[in-house]
């Protein structure tokens, strides 16, 4: 008997082998999408790419690096992120062992009493000891073993790609944020200095009021053009706190000073190169998280499909059983099992086909999800071409402003220097605002011109590396 149970236990093993040959689960393809053979805004012939460049090598500034290595290591989103990554590749490892059994041994022993009302009609005391062992096995036929292995490796790659977009990211917030910290700082200069300047004009105007050359209106016109100055200084020196503040929490420490160089010394020196938008594909983080994201999901929609069908598993159990410890480990006291199952689903309330269909929904939405991914990243491309190329452009032409806005600044303040009639302070009072806005504009223009590099350097997918 023993021999025959082995005999049709090993012919379902044999049979499942054969089967796994003629139902194999569906084998991941990229969909087909749309991509462009240019970007808008440029055309090129070359592969090579901005994302390509480290950011070590993109930012010069010794201090904006110091920043950005921080924030690396300090982060708390980053750190998270890692974190996800490792707590995927735990699954990752467990579903690369699927195929192989389970194995386990235990070990108990005790004193047992019956009831004196119980079945046998008198209470009974035993001593009872076993050792055993037992192994279980499932069959792949159906490809769910190894579509359970290839979901958990596309979700761990995923939590990869998402902590390659949050390093992107950091680099680029940090960055971002530095530069506009240092626009500040010269805005605020800008500020201060015109403070000073206005308050010397104020004096000059309560000198001509007194020689009769101006009204009291030109006096406290000029008062309120200080006040409003001043008013901008508070306003910048506010900005720079709060700024502060966000670089600190992006370098995962307590709010602080932030130590940083002067705007006219940030320089990005490079030729600007966009390679392909086919080129996303694997160096968008984002658009990477998308496609892993798919995969994870058309390998559950294999899974869910493989519940329809039986599945085969064989289980042996083996050891030492006795009700007398010094006779535990005697050749009489061995015992053991082997069984075969052969399991089809026929009626579960509709769970198993509910099952499938959702999955098949979550692998549709994931589809468009990447679709969308690599259209998105293909229009910011676009989007950060286009702001570069504008504000070198909106740049030469405020520093035009800016020249001429002083200048007749010079000139409405000699007019009326030299007595000219009374309606001449207004013309000071419109060129000086008009100067201090324009300068104010000229540095926030510097400031989107640097800004519009890093955008387009994360965008072609730039800032990460793959070292955790």
């Amino acid at each position: 008997m023993k021999r025959k149970t082995i005999y049709a236990v090993l012919f379902l093993a044999v049979s499942a082998t054969s089967l796994q040959s003629c139902f194999v689960a569906k084998k991941y393809e990229r969909p087909e999408v749309e991509i462009s053979d240019q970007y808008r805004n440029i055309s090129t012939n070359d592969s090579s790419t901005l994302a390509q460049m480290p950011w070590e090598e993109l930012f010069t500034d010794s201090k904006l690096k110091s920043l950005i290595q921080n924030a690396l290591q300090n982060n708390l989103d980053l750190q998270m992120a890692i974190e996800r990554v490792n707590a995927a590749e735990a699954y990752y490892k467990q579903g690369k062992l699927g195929f192989l059994p389970s194995l386990n041994l235990s070990a108990n022993g005790g004193h047992y009493e019956t009831s004196d009302r119980g079945l046998s009609g008198k209470g009974t005391h035993y001593d009872n000891f076993q050792l055993n062992g037992s192994i279980s096995w499932e069959a792949d036929i159906w490809g769910k073993i190894r579509s359970n292995k290839r979901a958990a490796q596309a979700s761990y790659l995923q939590n990869e790609a998402s902590r390659r977009a949050v390093e992107s990211k950091l680099v680029a917030n940090m960055a971002s944020s530095y530069y506009r910290l240092v626009a500040l700082d010269a805005q605020l200069e800008v500020a201060k200095r015109t403070v000073t300047n206005r308050k010397e004009s104020l004096e000059t105007m309560k000198s001509l009021k007194d020689a009769g050359n101006v009204t009291e209106d030109a006096v406290k016109q000029t008062e309120a053009q200080l006040y409003s100055t001043q008013i901008l200084q508070i306003d910048l020196e506010e900005n720079i706190a709060l700024l502060e503040n966000t670089i600190s929490l992006l370098l995962g420490q307590k709010v602080g000073t932030i130590d940083r160089s002067k705007l006219n010394e940030q320089k990005i020196d490079i030729q600007v190169q966009t390679g392909f938008p086919v080129q996303l594909l694997r160096n968008r983080p984002d658009v990477i998280v998308a496609e892993y994201g798919l995969r994870n999901a058309f390998e559950m929609t294999n899974v869910a499909r493989s519940n329809f069908y039986p599945s085969i598993s064989i289980n042996a159990t083996a050891g030492f059983e006795s009700t007398d410890f010094d006779k535990w480990f005697d050749s009489g006291a061995l015992f053991s099992n082997f069984v075969g199952n052969l399991t089809q689903p026929l009626f579960n309330k509709r769970k198993i086909r509910t099952q499938y269909e959702v999955a098949k929904a979550k692998q549709a939405e994931a589809k468009y999800n990447f679709k969308k991914s690599l259209l998105n990243a293909g229009k910011e491309v676009s989007d950060a071409l286009y702001t570069y190329k504008n504000e070198k452009v909106r740049f030469a032409i405020r520093k035009k402003e800016v020249k001429a806005l002083k200048d007749a600044v010079s000139y409405s303040e000699e007019l009326l220097n030299n007595g000219y009639n009374n309606t001449t302070y207004i013309e000071v009072l419109t060129a000086r605002s008009n100067a201090l806005s324009s300068e104010i504009n000229l540095i926030d223009s510097q400031y989107k011109q640097l800004n519009s590099i890093v955008n387009l350097y994360m965008a072609l997918g730039g800032g990460w590396s793959l070292k955790k």
